[in-house]
């Protein structure tokens, strides 16, 4: 057979396929997305293909890489759990996952047979089942995390890992530069503690690369002296998981097995725990580094740019730095012996965000210090955050505004069009297509406005290098905008001798054209526009000015960010989406210039925009 027919029949099995197929390649990213997936999850394949498969609950993502990690290194496994749908329910199922081999016989993927699981039995004892796997993980992560030191903390997660995984011996294993170092153990020889060997050809150097967090290795494929493990007899399979600590990788913890085998769970407990133990380890490290530079953390504390509290166990503050002061406007003699002013998390680890009276916007968190009773509390100004949210919301409002208005008259003068063209005469009709162009070419401007101020935000302008005309381009841009509006002069002021730039034409006609845009715009009184260049210095300068209603210093900067005009009021009494001056800053950008607002006198707005010039002879030599 072909191998074209070949192609078409396996396309056609998954296509006809009742169960949901749903294949991943190593890097997690979806390859095969049947379309009884599409039924059963309600995600398209197109949506899905060539990123993470969206169906995992978060609090069954260990035990995804469980499955995944247990398949890899052992065979097909079935299991019961639940998965998500696109809109937001959660469905019972069994899972079948087998691993994907490439041409070489290494594995390149997973691929998952998805059923609907009606024993809805089965799936209670199943999630009953990983619910007190999880409050005894939660009991020894509570006794891990009752002591703050670094040492008796390594020693707990190692002695927690063989009662939590029914692992046979383990250990904790620190990265030190290159090298691991075996840090805590249990059921080992205690003189193994100190153990080195190199980080890149061990099995944890293997799992960093991978980009997991957990791995499963055994005899039957590998060789099992990763540092000293050999040590134990009868050892057949070991299985790691990594600890991050702020981030990054600090160590992992080994089980090891000899007499019994490891299944999925036990992987999955291991995951968790390992993550747990990065959140116990930097604890402790916080704070025994907090114990050792006791002597100087009332300047570390004080350099803080976060304002920081530490409450005794009444809840009254002990400390109040320089950053506490500033933020909230409460002396250092006001604070100390009161409840700080604002209200604090209900638990450790909340966050929750208050409004000052000043309007400013705290966020604030909070820790506890079990050995003083104290609680540290951490807060932060949020308020630029909090108005950006606030511009977003009324950029969305504003948004569909604006296109739901040239979209209505096209619609409206459109179907007029459609039921009535015998009645109308032709200058009706003339005037009804007329409209519609007009109305059209506005939404088409509003359009491009969204693409390219997605694609500054994404950094992805393209602007070319070359030299051109200016002059030229700002003649024709006065032309084109003379006619805009009877109540305004535009005036052009362009020597005869200015230099050749270099940049893009097409981004600068953009430029000018928006420059002149608002110079219209914001000037509803009418006046003059001018359009002005000069040489300055090693370039040329665009200036665009107007009689209008003018900027406020200190908005002169804030204009050109997203979703911002100069006054909230603006959009209301002038229309727009605030995208104009943060495209106009990116173009200009991306071809070497920069736009700039200022004061026009003696009222108004002038916008400064800088090209470079051609330097002389370089026309020639090219």
């Amino acid at each position: 057979m072909s191998p074209e027919p070949a192609a078409f029949s396996a396309d056609a099995v998954l296509a006809c396929a009742a169960d949901a197929v749903v294949a991943v390649d190593a890097e997690m990213r979806v390859i095969v997305w049947n379309p009884a997936a599409e039924r059963m999850f309600g995600w398209r394949a197109e949506e899905v293909t060539g990123g993470p498969a969206p169906i995992v609950p978060d609090e069954l993502m260990a035990e995804h890489h469980a499955v995944l990690e247990r398949v890899r290194a052992g065979g097909p496994l079935s299991i019961v759990s639940r998965r998500l749908r696109r809109d937001g329910a959660v469905v019972d199922v069994r899972i079948d996952t087998s691993c994907l081999t490439g041409p070489d016989g290494r594995p390149c993927g997973w691929v998952s047979v998805v059923h609907p699981h009606e024993d809805a039995g089965s799936v209670r004892s199943h999630m009953a089942e990983r619910a007190r796997l999880v409050r005894r993980l939660t009991d020894v992560v509570a006794d891990i995390n009752a002591d703050l030191d670094l040492s008796a903390v390594l020693d707990r997660i190692a002695h927690s890992l063989t009662e939590l995984t029914g692992a046979d011996a383990g250990g904790f294993v620190l990265i030190e530069n290159d090298q691991l170092r075996l840090a805590s153990l249990t059921q080992l020889s205690a003189h193994l503690r100190g153990y080195t060997a190199p980080l890149e050809s061990s099995l944890f150097g293997e799992l960093l690369r991978s980009g997991k967090t957990v791995l499963l290795a055994t005899d039957d494929t590998r060789s099992l002296g990763d540092l000293i493990w050999a040590d134990l007899e009868g050892l057949h399979t070991i299985a790691l998981g990594v600890s991050n600590v702020q981030g990054r990788p600090y160590g992992a913890l080994y089980a090891l097995y000899s007499r019994r085998k490891v299944g999925h769970l036990e992987l999955e407990l291991l995951e968790l725990l390992a993550a747990h133990a990065g959140v116990a380890l930097g604890n402790a490290m916080a704070y025994q580094e907090m114990v050792r530079q006791r002597a100087h953390e009332h300047a570390v504390v004080d350099a803080s740019a976060d304002g920081i509290a530490v409450l005794d166990p009444a809840g009254r503050v002990r400390k109040w730095n320089r950053a506490a002061v500033e933020l909230t406007g409460c002396g250092f003699a006001d604070a100390v012996g009161h409840p700080p002013p604002f209200p604090l998390p209900a638990r450790p680890g909340e966050r929750i965000k208050y409004r000052l009276e000043s309007g400013r916007w705290l966020e604030v968190l909070m820790a506890d210090i079990p050995e003083t009773d104290e609680r540290v509390v951490d807060f932060r100004d949020i308020t630029q955050a909090k108005a950006l949210e606030e511009e977003k919301d009324l950029f969305l409002a504003t948004a569909g505004h604006e296109l739901r208005t040239p979209i209505t008259v096209v619609q409206g003068f459109a179907n007029t069009l459609v039921r009535r063209w015998t009645e109308l005469n032709d200058d009706s009709r003339r005037s009804a297509v007329g409209t519609i162009a007009e109305r059209s070419t506005k939404l088409a401007h509003l359009v491009e406005n969204l693409l390219l101020g997605s694609l500054a935000g994404t950094g992805q302008l393209r602007s070319a290098n070359v030299p051109f005309d200016l002059r030229r381009l700002l003649r024709e841009s006065a032309v084109a905008f003379q006619p805009g509006s009877r109540n305004h002069r535009l005036c052009l002021d362009v020597p005869e001798e200015l230099p050749t730039v270099t940049g893009d034409p097409v981004s600068t006609d953009v430029i000018v054209g928006q420059l002149l845009e608002n110079a219209f715009k914001y000037s509803p009184d009418g006046g003059a526009v001018t359009l002005r260049a000069g040489v300055e210095d090693t370039g040329v300068v665009v200036t665009v000015e107007d009689e209008g209603i003018g900027i406020p210093p200190e908005d002169r900067e804030r204009v050109f960010d997203r979703f911002v005009q100069g006054e909230r009021g603006d959009r209301r009494r002038f229309g727009g989406i605030g995208l104009g001056l943060y495209i106009v800053r990116r173009l200009a950008r991306a071809q070497g210039g920069e736009v700039t607002a200022h004061g026009n006198e003696p009222r108004g707005t002038r916008m400064r925009f800088t090209l470079r010039s051609v330097p002389d002879g370089a026309l020639g030599s090219a």
